[in-house]
């Protein structure tokens, strides 16, 4: 593994006799990790995320391909693949493996660099892409408070929910609610899914998201999912209890914690505080019977057989 080094005296940042270039045709292992993830551009340090951004717009502009045309190439969406160039999402294993396939000339750069970046200690945590660790995991604990959890969203009760966000555009809210079915089916879906601990905040289930409509279908849903064999779903009471702080996921040896404007992945020893924290919740929470009963009254409350859904229903009007 490539590690940071000093750069050495009587160098310049390049380690080439004071070029400053970095060889970036050759495989991260022939590279010291300092010169390509603290090198300076424009007056301006650069991260290994944006670095690999970077990288990839000046082959692509090399090739003389616009991003419409290098998304038909990788088969990656032009509008992710531009967040990707200006360093404003991190580049996944899939996408690397891409760029080396239409960049052949560069003998496996993408997945090297991608592959060795993961594990500097100077690249953010939230640089590391949460996706591909949760598509892979065995096992997910997942925890939301406050409204549903977005694996357990149907796509009315999600696009209601994108809805609420100040000034989003519909192309905004289409787009993310077509990223949030996608990893619903990633996981949940997927041949070989993970074992799988829900729990769910009891308010979230008396929270009005679009209409009783959609309340009513979403019930339905988390009856559903709390069906599947892989599944264990549980209630938590309407309590005091530090998580209600924030949402988080578990899966495996890494966890993913967010607040309003984002979210951090978490791989040190901190993620065990973090399954304490879910083990503390399972404690206080109905049985999954019982959870199950939950629901289905709430589900009948929100069709307007409860006084108290009445009444709600009625304020919100």
């Amino acid at each position: 593994m490539v590690r940071p080094a000093a750069a050495d005296k009587g160098l310049g940042l390049g380690g080439h006799g004071g070029s400053g270039a970095c060889d970036h045709n050759a495989t991260i292992r022939d590279i010291r990790a300092w010169e390509c993830q603290s090198s300076l551009m424009a007056g301006k340090a650069v991260s290994a995320s944006g670095h690999f951004g970077r990288q990839m717009r000046k082959e692509r502009l090399a090739h003389g391909w616009s991003l419409p045309e290098f998304s038909t190439r990788v088969g990656f969406d032009a509008g992710h693949l531009s967040r990707v160039e200006n360093g404003k999402r991190p580049p996944s294993e899939a996408l690397a493996k891409a760029c080396d396939q239409v960049f052949p000339e560069r003998r496996g750069w993408f997945l090297d660099w991608y592959e060795e970046s993961r594990h500097w200690a100077e690249v953010p945590p939230v640089f590391r892409n949460w996706a591909e660790l949760e598509d892979k995991a065995t096992r997910l604990c997942d925890w939301m408070p406050s409204v549903v959890t977005g694996q357990l969203q149907t796509e009315d009760y999600a696009r209601a929910l994108l809805c609420t966000y100040p000034g989003v555009s519909d192309e905004a809210v289409e787009n993310r609610l077509a990223a949030r079915m996608d990893r619903q089916r990633r996981v949940l879906m997927r041949e070989n899914p993970p074992l799988v601990w829900f729990v769910v905040d009891e308010m979230a289930l008396y929270r009005l998201v679009g209409s009783p409509a959609v309340m009513v279908a979403q019930m339905r849903q988390l009856a559903a999912v709390a069906a599947m064999p892989n599944v264990t779903l549980q209630i938590l009471p309407a309590i005091a209890h530090p998580a209600t702080a924030s949402g988080f996921v578990l899966a495996d040896e890494s966890a993913y914690t967010e607040h309003i404007t984002s979210g951090f992945v978490i791989t040190d020893e901190t993620v065990s505080a973090v399954a304490r924290m879910f083990d503390s919740l399972r404690a206080e929470c109905y049985r999954a019977s019982e959870s199950l009963a939950v629901i289905d009254r709430t589900a009948e409350g929100w069709t307007g057989g409860s006084p108290v859904f009445q009444a709600r229903t009625v304020a919100s009007a």
